[in-house]
């Protein structure tokens, strides 16, 4: 069986961190991911995804992503049954992440682009003579 989704697109909302009876971490979030394909004269489309993240992967996305910022994630699809306001029997489909990643800034090129110079290390700009070749032959320094 295989049941593995990757996903990237851009929170709808802050996450908000909530703890399960037993102290848990877990936090639900959308994104919103754009359609790969337009018709012709035809506004973009979004689906929007229901995520749910537990433990450390909860925490991280918590302190590390808001609004509007870009989230890369894999994991898998769940399914829950429920039942809505009227006693109709319904089915939930959500992603539940795995692994989260950074994948972007949602602020301006141009300002993006003028932080990543000022923090940029001094060797990101060294001469070809600053690199050492190393021996495919000799052993390496760890296992």
């Amino acid at each position: 069986m295989l049941n593995d989704v990757s996903l990237m697109g851009r929170l709808t909302a802050d996450p908000e961190l909530r703890r399960t009876s037993n102290g848990v971490s877990v936090t639900t979030f959308t994104i919103a991911v754009e359609r790969t394909y337009t018709p012709q004269g035809q506004e973009k489309q979004a689906d929007f995804i229901d995520i749910v993240a537990w433990r450390n992967t909860a925490e991280f996305v918590c302190k590390y992503f808001s609004k509007g910022r870009l989230i890369a994630l894999n994991g898998s699809i769940q399914t829950r049954p429920y039942e809505d306001k009227e006693g109709h029997k319904r089915k939930a489909f959500e992603v539940v992440a795995d692994n989260v990643f950074f994948c972007g800034d949602k602020a301006p090129a141009q300002a993006s682009a003028d932080i990543s110079r000022e923090a940029a290390p001094a060797f990101a700009q060294g001469q070809s003579d600053d690199f050492a070749v190393c021996d495919d032959n000799e052993d390496l320094p760890f296992n």
